[in-house]
């Protein structure tokens, strides 16, 4: 009978053992849940950045207006009917007492 005690009583170790420390332990469970949460965030991203530029190649495909407003913005580009008038953006610090 205290055999039998014995055993089991190492059987329970053994098995507290490995809920505890090493592979399959909860805190090794919970650490790989937090990488899944971490791949999963980046996983996201990623999904909504290929969206965005699908997006914007189909723009690109289908119509002019996307390459023109990108040659305007990006490359400074103007047509030659126009007149282009850079226009100093208004900050706090230089605006007139009176108007802030």
């Amino acid at each position: 009978m205290k055999v039998l005690a014995l055993v089991l009583a190492v059987f329970l170790i053994a098995i507290q053992a490995q809920l505890w420390v090493g592979r399959g332990s909860l805190p090794y469970v919970a650490h790989l849940r937090e990488e899944v949460a971490a791949a999963r965030a980046d996983n996201d991203q990623a999904r909504a950045r290929n969206a965005q530029l699908q997006a914007e190649l189909r723009d690109l495909r289908e119509g002019l207006e996307m390459v023109e407003e990108k040659a305007r913005f990006e490359l400074g580009m103007i047509k030659s009917d126009e007149v282009f008038v850079p226009v100093a953006a208004k900050t706090a610090a230089s605006a007139p007492a009176g108007q802030r």
